[in-house]
């Protein structure tokens, strides 16, 4: 009886962290740049004294979904949607190296070039900075291009270029900001085979109808493991009774 309840409720625990993260999903299915979190169910053995006799469900994450979101065009000059399977360097607020594909970008007023969530935004010497302009281009390869206040319409100076990276995805990992990082800690080196889409921005990969069926799933299945805690404590009840009638 107790392998039951033990099953049951490891299996509805693992549930609720799986509903969890279906539910962030579908909350930023609207949110620029963000990929999906996936986990997978797995089986493991209760380790211990004799032999293995109990196994538990566990929940784990296996990373984020390599889907790419669609592109919307802005046409606003500070907006870049990454073309290919890259990522645009940024700086985590702990100062490491971090990735993000959400390209709305923001100057602030230290004329630094960050995310819409503040990172800012690194280039091939570091943070970018943007001086005083009248108009900004993106390049496709990243190079962003000013023309100074007062200066005259041909007049074009290259600033600054945004680091793009193309590690493999399954050297990725995702913090908690939100933003990827190399697993091993490292760095990954710039790279010219994705360019930049200048004016526009991709979106969400979140399938809006699919997370929001897993998340269906999740509750009902949910509900039959609670069912079967039930069940088990009814059984275990007639079980009693009928001994004490003995």
């Amino acid at each position: 009886m107790d392998r039951v309840v033990f099953v049951a409720a490891s299996g509805a625990k693992q549930l609720l962290g799986r509903q969890t993260i279906s539910s962030n999903n579908l909350a930023n299915a609207n949110t620029v740049g963000f990929q999906a979190d996936m986990t997978a169910f797995r089986t493991r053995m209760v380790q211990g004294a004799g032999f293995d006799t109990r196994a538990f469900a566990l929940d784990q994450s296996v990373g984020v979904s390599g889907a790419k979101g669609t592109t919307q065009i802005t046409g606003r000059p500070l907006d870049v949607a990454v073309n290919g399977n890259g990522w645009v360097a940024v700086q985590a607020p702990d100062g490491s190296e971090a990735y993000t594909r959400g390209g709305s970008l923001r100057v602030n007023i230290n004329g630094q070039l960050t995310t819409a969530a503040g990172h800012p935004v690194l280039g091939t010497a570091g943070p970018v900075l943007i001086p005083e302009y009248e108009n900004l281009e993106i390049g496709s390869d990243g190079t962003i291009s000013v023309k100074p206040i007062g200066q005259q319409p041909s007049t074009l100076a290259e600033v600054s270029r945004i680091k793009v990276v193309s590690p493999p995805h399954a050297d990725l990992v995702k913090g908690e900001d939100g933003l990827l990082r190399m697993r091993d800690g490292s760095t990954a080196p710039p790279s010219t085979d994705v360019t930049l889409i200048s004016g526009s921005l991709e979106n969400s990969n979140v399938n809006s109808v699919e997370a929001m069926t897993d998340m269906i799933s999740m509750a009902r299945q949910y509900e039959m493991s609670v069912k079967i805690m039930s069940t088990a404590k009814e059984m275990d009840e007639k079980a009693t009774q009928l001994l004490n009638m003995g």
